[in-house]
Formats: C-alpha cells, structure tokens, sequence
C-alpha cells in the first residue's frame, strides 16, 4: 500500500508551506462555519471547500515550476510578518532588562538596558543619535 502511494506520488509537488497554510485555514473555515447561522454557514463551508480542494490541487500537481513560484510568493509575504511575531516575543521575554525604541529615521528597532537614566542612543544601522529616558 505505502508502495503504492510512492508510485503514485512520485513525480508530483507535494505537501508545501502553502499548502499546509491552505488545509490548515479551511480546516479553520469549517469549524467556524459550525458556529454560524445557516444562512452564511453554507458559503463559509463552500469556501473552506474551495480551500481544501485548491490545496489537494497543489499538493498533486505536476507543474513545480509553477507551484515553486507560487510558494515562493506567499514565503515572501509571511516572513515580514513572522519576524514581527519574533521581535514582539524577543521584546517581551526582555522587558525586564532592557527598553526599546524605534529610531526616528529609519525605523529600527534599539535596545537600551533599562536604569541607565537620560542616555544618547545611537542606531547602528543609520547613524542617528537621539536622547532618550531608559
């Protein structure tokens, strides 16, 4: 049987970040959809429907070209938003010992240890120097 499926598998794009992201949301779509009026419960579940069989399309389509690009795209639109997740949970397991402050021309994000008084910080990848309480 698992043989089977190899062979069946093989030559085809198969289970992708995207991919995984589609079946996770229209598993989402379906429970929520559980939860509403019957009206709109019938286009929510059709959407996640359309989800799930959008996603099955890619995990057994044989364009890779194709499949890569469009994985590629939502990589780049996710990782700006999962680096935002990551310094939120960095600034908040930090909070104790250090403040952060955004550099008023390129917008970085600076770490100052906190107690230190009225000090000048210097953003290290412009160059810009500021006076800030810690």
């Amino acid at each position: 049987m698992r043989n089977k499926f190899a062979k069946f598998m093989y030559g085809r794009y198969g289970l992708d970040e995207l991919s995984k992201f589609l079946s996770t949301a229209s598993l989402v779509v379906i429970i929520v959809s559980m939860f509403l009026a019957q009206t709109s419960k019938t286009v929510v579940f059709l959407i996640a429907i359309a989800l799930l069989v959008y996603s099955y399309f890619r995990i057994f389509s044989k364009n890779y070209e194709k499949r890569r690009a469009e994985n590629a795209k939502y990589l780049k639109f996710r990782q700006p938003i999962v680096d935002k997740i990551k310094l939120r949970r960095e600034m908040w397991a930090q909070r104790k010992e250090f403040k952060f402050f955004k550099c008023p021309s390129c917008k970085a994000v600076l770490r100052v240890p906190k107690g230190k008084g009225k000090i000048r910080v210097v953003c290290k990848k412009c160059g810009t120097a500021f006076e800030k309480k810690t």
